[in-house]
């Protein structure tokens, strides 16, 4: 996985605005791995999407995550801070194939999210995600989905971290999905933003070009952004 230029971070936002948020997802590893193809990308476990999606985060904006969330019971907004690296430490081969209560399952995948993302029902979408990883036409009880869903989190740790919080006001605790493929989108709009703002600051102020611009070493950009805004 190569490292991102403040040009492929530009090109990589153009390119994804319009797209799905799985989509997003996919080119933002395709675009740091440039030789994988695209298709296969959608067939790897969401585990190993996931711990990609970590590198990319930690490599363009450093490893820690900084935020807010509102308590479901009170409310009352609590700061957070949660480190990547803590998910590139977890096992993240999940198996192709495993077996539970007798059943062979495969790993979810971005393209089994895919095929629910249109669907609103959340028990309709895991029966069909459970029919898609299991290759079962069929109808599962309350208890399969449950007992059948903990073998796959299991199986592949990184499909979805839950972050635990515990409110000061009203002792409300829970849970929340990290959903890193959001999260990095979000930086990587917001990083963008900036460069375009620098490129027509400076642009404006000297008549360089957009190339000359984003060639230059960030401590020398933001010297020159000082001297064009005083």
């Amino acid at each position: 996985m190569r490292a991102l230029t403040n040009p492929d971070l530009l090109d990589l936002w153009e390119r994804g605005s319009g797209l799905h948020p799985l989509d997003r997802a996919l080119l933002a590893i395709a675009t740091a791995k440039p030789g994988e193809p695209y298709a296969a990308l959608a067939d790897w476990p969401l585990g190993r999407r996931n711990a990609a999606l970590a590198r990319l985060q930690r490599e363009c904006f450093g490893s820690v995550l900084t935020g807010w969330v509102a308590c479901p019971q009170c409310g009352e907004l609590l700061e957070f801070s949660f480190d990547v690296g803590m998910l590139l430490e977890e096992r993240i081969d999940a198996a192709a194939q495993l077996t539970a209560d007798g059943r062979s399952l495969r790993a979810l995948t971005s393209r089994d999210l895919a095929s629910v993302a249109a669907e609103t029902d959340e028990r309709a979408a895991a029966q069909k995600l459970l029919r898609l990883c299991s290759a079962q036409e069929r109808e599962f009880t309350n208890e399969e989905l449950e007992a059948l869903g903990a073998q796959l989190a299991e199986a592949d740790p990184l499909a979805e971290t839950l972050l635990e919080f515990a409110c000061a006001a009203c002792d409300q605790r829970w849970q929340e999905p990290l959903d890193i493929a959001a999260w990095l989108w979000t930086e990587i709009e917001a990083h963008a933003r900036r460069l375009l703002h620098d490129v027509h600051t400076l642009a404006l102020a000297y008549g360089w070009t957009e190339h000359e611009i984003l060639s230059l070493s960030e401590p020398r950009r933001a010297v020159y952004l000082e001297m064009a805004q005083a």
